[in-house]
């Protein structure tokens, strides 16, 4: 690992983005393996390859508190 600082950005209606070097470990504390230096994290649920985002929160109209109130979109 390096000095370099973590980062952590959460997105509007979407993922957890988490830049620099970190180990994210699962519920029973193994060490979940990183392939790159800024990882999605997921934050609806709904993701079919956790803890990593896989875009679901898209399909399933997942939002966040960030702006207030909103109506949800429109699927199509």
């Amino acid at each position: 690992m390096t000095d370099a600082p973590v980062v952590l950005v959460a997105c509007p209606d979407g993922p957890i983005l988490v830049r620099g070097e970190v180990e994210i470990r699962d519920a029973d504390g193994a060490v979940v393996p990183r392939r790159r230096s800024t990882v999605a994290l997921c934050r609806c649920g709904a993701s079919a390859i956790k803890p990593f985002c896989d875009g679901s929160h898209k399909a399933i109209g997942f939002r966040t508190d960030d702006e207030g109130s909103r109506p949800p979109e429109p699927l199509t």
